[in-house]
């Protein structure tokens, strides 16, 4: 990195990305599906137990919650894996580096406009599909609901940070690709099905420290958790309040351990984007 950020190159390059995702219509259409299933959830979520139409904001973002662990990371993914190999698979990211800009300014600009994109879509999604029920929401309604769709960008971002790593460090884009469908498999799907297995094989010698501590190496998790520890109605409905020991349900401390997954993983892909053989 060099010592001095040309923060003109980066807006230019976070530009380019944001426009493209705009023009593939890619923001409008994830910000459909985003409305369409926080405003199916939010009035049919219910249904099962023989009731239609809008019960609580809790109940709402509890449902939301097992959702966007879904389908937030799988977009992020997506939305990231080609960011650089790409363009280096097409010859335009030699182009690029042979003008005055440097490796970490093309990797800043590029996560900046992908992340906005992803922030954008979730927004205008998130905010449509409950739009129709805003008279029935109070003011802390809608704060929570806010801090619902903040947590869901900071996961995005989080993942975000990961699929540019692999994009950095993949041969080429399908290889990227297979890694990145396998690591949303793997923090999903598999993640939590290993730790209650390894919870089980232990008998009871796995302390809640360290069960608590290994949640926080998933982001998803930390997100579900973030979420869980907002609300005193939806610690009730997952009744993980027993078993997390006090220091991991601060939510700035889980607010905190995010952003270290959304920095971490970039600090990385910028340390193997310098290597000149990259």
């Amino acid at each position: 990195m060099s010592a001095r950020i040309e923060w003109g190159q980066v807006r230019v390059i976070a530009a380019k990305e944001f426009r493209d995702r705009i023009r593939n219509r890619w923001v409008v259409a994830v910000a459909v599906i985003f409305a369409l299933f926080a405003l199916a959830i939010a009035y049919f979520g219910a249904s099962q137990q023989g009731e239609v139409g809008f019960r609580s904001i809790d109940v709402t973002v509890a449902s939301l919650v097992s959702l966007v662990i879904y389908l937030v990371p799988l977009i992020a993914l997506i939305l990231g894996y080609d960011a650089i190999v790409g363009e280096r698979e097409r010859g335009s990211l030699e182009l690029m580096l042979s003008m005055p800009i440097t490796r970490f300014e093309i990797l800043l600009g590029k996560y900046c406009g992908l992340a906005a994109a992803l922030a954008m879509s979730t927004v205008l999604g998130f905010g449509a599909g409950l739009l129709p029920l805003a008279a029935e929401l109070t003011v802390r309604d809608g704060y929570h609901y806010a801090g619902f769709v903040g947590s869901a960008i900071l996961m995005g971002m989080a993942f975000l940070s990961i699929s540019m790593l692999v994009s950095v460090l993949a041969l080429d884009r399908v290889r990227a690709s297979g890694v990145a469908i396998g690591l949303w498999f793997f923090f999903v799907l598999i993640f939590d099905l290993l730790l209650m297995g390894a919870l089980v094989l232990s008998q009871g010698r796995l302390g809640s420290n360290t069960f608590a501590a290994l949640l926080m190496l998933n982001p998803a998790d930390v997100f579900r958790l973030l979420n869980i520890f907002s609300s005193e109605q939806a610690q009730s409905m997952y009744g993980l309040a027993t078993v997390m020991p006090g220091g991991l349900t601060d939510p700035a401390v889980l607010l905190a351990i995010m952003a270290g997954w959304v920095v971490i993983p970039f600090l990385l892909a910028n340390w193997s984007f310098k290597c000149p053989s990259r």
